[in-house]
């Protein structure tokens, strides 16, 4: 496993765009010597900070060295376990003079059910880890094992890496994720350990985690009972009124989901079924027209293997997120073509947005608004201009005059006007991908259920409303003022007072405020990409 500090990611902006889990307590059932590990209550699921707090029982320092030389695969946590033991003085966390505590079977219940953390694999050891609990007795009072206790602090601390942190920050970079992820060293971990809080129970991630844990288990459920039945269409479209055997599958399969509250097992399209669909085209961003079209019964087919596998890696991104921030920001999720505005950390108001399309990747990352351009020239990138537009000149030497461009140096710029590339406004946050916020004249996109268009810039569906909210608090702008700048035909920069920050992310998956699981296209094809990163076998 590669060494990486842990990540204590706290709420990131997102979070607050959709809405604010445990263990069975039970081993898995294809590891037989799992068998004698006695079960938790599934009442009884955490792992208190607060460890053994005798100081009597201790052992020798060099033995972790020791440790360490039988078990190699744990160096990566060494210095983690140096400073653990360092500061308690050597003496045994997990045992008192009863034997071991009780959070030692905790510990092993966690770890032994660590997919329900939507993790593939287990951490190094599992086999050893369960022998050495099994002859040292979880019930013991004999004088504490030395191996047996660093053991459990190695796997709580690869436990905790492995379920906070995620993959390994390189991976990241590779998947296009620009939004900073906030570390921490063990040692501030160590502390939080030793004050006695419960660690693993306020887990400092994103608290979609633990909605799409729960999710996970759901549809888990269903694969065990058998998965979705096999949707096998006769029509293009399904609507009330109609009967078929299809209707009775699509109806079945709205009861597992949840969007059918009661299943009559009718073949008749009736009006609950009209309201699942309803339900179930706003789970997934269609229209909610109420009809089994093409796109919802394409939806409708996906297996739940795969389901399983968005959940797991939404819950993987959500090991990502951000420092934790407050106050007024915007938050843009690539997958939903929408843009949310929060107040005070309370969701505002959301818009439609034009994305980049699959060509032209909209970068994840975060930024601060800081200008409004109103009447905005539209440079033409270097790419468009010899692609596009000095092919364009050849054909025709009006070509410029056509497209209300001109020359600007050895570049070619398009004027301010209602048929400018950018529309009346654009809305700046400097950075590096040359990503910025803006009106279009093709407001017809907007309509559109998927919004991969762009060419890596966002559109924006309501501008103007946009500025307003920007400008709210200057006494200097108005709405008659804004509307006016819009349509000048001249160019006009506004510095905000108070920079607002914007961060666009990329979940496919997510809990909305109501407690409804949200699926959306994999519109860059990531999903798949970090499926196989969460797979493979990192290096130790």
């Amino acid at each position: 496993m590669k060494k990486q500090n842990l990540l204590i990611t706290t709420v990131l902006i997102f979070s607050v765009v959709l809405l604010h889990a445990c263990s069975n307590g039970k081993a898995t059932e294809n590891n037989n010597y799992n068998d004698t590990i006695p079960a938790v209550s599934a009442k009884d699921i955490t792992i208190p900070g607060n460890f053994s707090n005798q100081t009597t029982l201790v052992f020798d320092s060099l033995q972790l060295a020791s440790f360490i030389e039988e078990y190699p695969q744990l160096q990566t946590v060494k210095s983690n376990l140096d400073s653990f033991y360092y500061k308690r003085k050597f003496a045994f966390a997990w045992y008192d003079n009863n034997g071991l505590i009780e959070q030692a079977a905790n510990l092993y219940n966690r770890i032994q059910n660590i997919n329900e953390e939507g993790l593939p694999d287990s951490l190094p050891y599992n086999e050893e880890f369960a022998n050495l609990l099994n002859n040292d007795g979880l019930d013991s009072t004999s004088h504490p094992a030395v191996n047996t206790e660093i053991m459990l602090t190695a796997q709580y601390f690869l436990y905790a890496n492995k379920v906070w942190g995620g993959i390994d920050q390189k991976l990241v970079t590779a998947m296009d994720w620009y939004l900073p992820r906030k570390k921490a060293s063990y040692n501030q971990l160590l502390d939080s350990l030793i004050s006695g809080k419960n660690i693993l129970d306020a887990a400092p991630v994103y608290r979609q985690y633990a909605l799409l844990k729960d999710q996970l288990k759901k549809y888990r459920e269903i694969l065990s009972a058998g998965g979705f039945p096999q949707i096998i269409t006769d029509n293009k479209t399904y609507k009330k009124g109609d009967s078929s055997a299809v209707i009775d599958s699509i109806r079945k399969t709205l009861f597992l989901t949840g969007d059918l509250t009661n299943n009559n097992n009718s073949n008749k399209f009736d009006d609950e079924l009209e309201q699942a669909i309803k339900n179930f085209q706003l789970r997934i961003g269609d229209q909610q027209d109420g009809a089994a079209g093409p796109y919802v019964l394409k939806e409708l087919k996906v297996p739940v293997e795969k389901r399983i596998q968005q959940i797991v890696v939404n819950m993987e991104r959500s090991r990502w997120v951000p420092v934790n921030i407050t106050g007024n920001y915007v938050v843009i999720n690539i997958p939903e073509y929408r843009l949310h505005v929060y107040e005070n950390d309370s969701l505002a108001w959301s818009m439609k947005v034009v994305v980049g399309a699959a060509a032209h990747k909209t970068v994840i990352f975060n930024g601060n608004i800081k200008y409004i351009v109103f009447s905005p020239y539209w440079n033409v990138p270097t790419s468009i201009l010899r692609k596009e537009v000095l092919p364009g000149i050849k054909r025709n030497p009006n070509y410029l005059a056509s497209h209300n461009m001109e020359w600007n140096g050895n570049s070619v710029r398009q004027k301010p006007g209602p048929k400018n590339s950018l529309g009346l406004v654009k809305f700046l946050f400097p950075n590096s991908h040359d990503i910025y916020l803006h009106d279009t004249p093709s407001k017809s996109l907007f309509g559109e259920s998927s919004r991969a268009f762009s060419h890596g810039c966002i559109r924006l569906a309501e501008p103007q409303r946009f500025a307003e909210y920007l400008l709210r608090n200057d006494s200097s702008w108005n709405t008659q003022k804004i509307v006016e700048a819009m349509n000048s035909g001249k160019e006009k920069y506004v510095t905000l007072k108070d920079p607002v920050p914007v961060f666009i992310a990329y979940f496919t998956a997510w809990v909305d405020r109501q407690g409804k699981l949200n699926f959306r296209n994999d519109v860059y094809g990531r999903d798949s990409r970090l499926a196989e990163m969460m797979l493979e076998k990192p290096s130790l």
